[in-house]
């Protein structure tokens, strides 16, 4: 799934792990907003998702999400799991255009509605139409600089946003303390 939306990046790195993403929104060739918020705290602050694509779509994965994890509570990858199987199934819900990346102290999860629950063997995850950028970037901070994982991730963003035309660089940060 190629989405023309934002940036989110997640890294995992000196036991901190930090979640990231831009604040534009577009419809199609225009900017429509510049200081949207892609990132969510869930589970009182325990669950960091953030979410790429459209933003009715986000919202309405993020509450289904939320449910999941109420359902599964102390596992992050089984609620994301049910939830790609729910997604991938339900004919209402494929329709849907987002993805998301969810980190938790163990876990850096990409979802997406073709069923895949992924989780990067590095810690990093980008998603959206400047995640790739995102991704070269923080791997290349993570091995030749001394930066957290906050710092990593900010710069990246900004390298993203330097490159791809859907991504700015009003960028919003969480941290968690990671337990790998």
């Amino acid at each position: 799934m190629k989405l023309h939306a934002t940036t989110i990046l997640t890294v995992r790195h000196q036991g901190k792990v930090a979640i990231g993403g831009d604040g534009q929104v577009t419809l199609d060739t225009m900017v429509m907003k510049a200081d949207a918020v892609k990132i969510r705290q869930l589970m009182d602050g325990k669950v960091l998702c953030g979410f790429a694509g459209g933003g009715a779509d986000a919202f309405a994965l993020l509450e289904r999400f939320e449910k999941k994890l109420k359902d599964y509570p102390a596992n992050v990858p089984r609620a994301a799991t049910e939830l790609a199987k729910e997604w991938r199934t339900d004919r209402a819900l494929r329709r849907l255009q987002a993805m998301m990346a969810v980190v938790d102290a163990k876990n850096t999860l990409l979802v997406n509605g073709v069923g895949d629950v992924i989780n990067p063997t590095d810690g990093i995850l980008g998603i959206g139409s400047g995640g790739p950028y995102a991704i070269a970037a923080a791997r290349a901070l993570v091995k030749h600089s001394t930066l957290s994982a906050k710092e990593i991730v900010d710069q990246a963003l900004r390298i993203a946003a330097d490159i791809d035309i859907y991504t700015n660089t009003n960028i919003t940060i969480h941290e968690l303390d990671s337990a790998s």
